[in-house]
């Protein structure tokens, strides 16, 4: 898994400082813009997060590229309805020999990681046997119709493999490139950080919130499962690790 902060709003966190300023100012934007110094942005962003006045925060975007995760992961993000995907695509990429993820428990079983490699082998070569099937009768059928060889071979494929695919398991790897607005971010902190979410997307989680609290480090200090504040919110389903999961958020703080 590669995740990486590739755009975000300005000086995220002086926005947010002015958007909060405007709602009790009669002065403009621009000069709420002058008033804040470093100190005063600091002031008032954490107060924001104390408080709990989030719609301010929802001025301020931030993007993702996260490549190297599993199409299981995938649907489970996208759950997230507050934000913006763009996906690579099993219909026009061609997988001649795609990537997979692993799961832990499995890497770490001998027998258990023979078995995974051979279903994604299996996998694999349905894939390309379909796809060569369904090749060959779309391009003599598109050859019939009157395209030339070059266009028909083009249309073939990506038909062929439009359908091919169904065969591609949940492990396939894709890229996906995420745009989040701020309060949304605390959103996904708050339920993907916890110990109870899936590992993959956990590790995504937790990746996705050290890299913008380099960024802004006091609009996200707080941020992430609800035991890193307060009381565990999963009931009797709580891991009880609470202080190890404090740890690791102040250890991203300290990097």
């Amino acid at each position: 898994m590669k995740v990486k902060l590739i755009c975000h709003t300005p000086d995220p966190e002086r926005l947010v400082a002015a958007a909060a300023r405007v709602c009790y100012s009669a002065d403009g934007f621009d000069e709420e813009m002058d008033k804040l110094t470093p100190e005063r942005v600091d002031k008032f962003v954490r107060m924001l997060t104390e408080i709990g006045h989030e719609s301010p925060i929802e001025h301020a975007t931030f993007t993702f590229d996260i490549d190297g995760v599993s199409r299981s992961l995938l649907a489970q993000i996208t759950r997230h309805r507050i934000a913006s995907f763009s996906v690579r695509s099993q219909r026009y990429v061609k997988f001649d020999d795609f990537r997979f993820v692993v799961p832990p428990a499995i890497a770490a079983n001998l027998e258990a990681s023979a078995e995974y490699s051979r279903a994604m082998e299996e996998c694999m070569a349905h894939y390309r046997s379909l796809t060569e099937i369904l090749y060959q009768g779309h391009y003599e059928a598109l050859l019939a119709e009157g395209l030339d060889e070059k266009a028909a071979a083009k249309q073939a494929e990506k038909t062929a493999i439009e359908d091919a695919r169904f065969v591609l398991p949940n492990a396939a790897e894709t890229r996906i490139m995420m745009t989040m607005n701020a309060r949304s971010l605390y959103n996904f902190f708050r339920l993907r950080c916890c110990n109870r979410a899936q590992w993959e997307i956990r590790e995504l989680a937790w990746a996705m919130l050290a890299e913008v609290r380099r960024v802004a480090p006091t609009l996200f200090a707080n941020a992430g499962p609800a035991c890193l504040t307060g009381a565990c919110d999963q009931g009797r389903m709580s891991c009880k690790k609470m202080v190890e999961v404090r740890r690791r958020s102040q250890s991203l703080s300290e990097k």
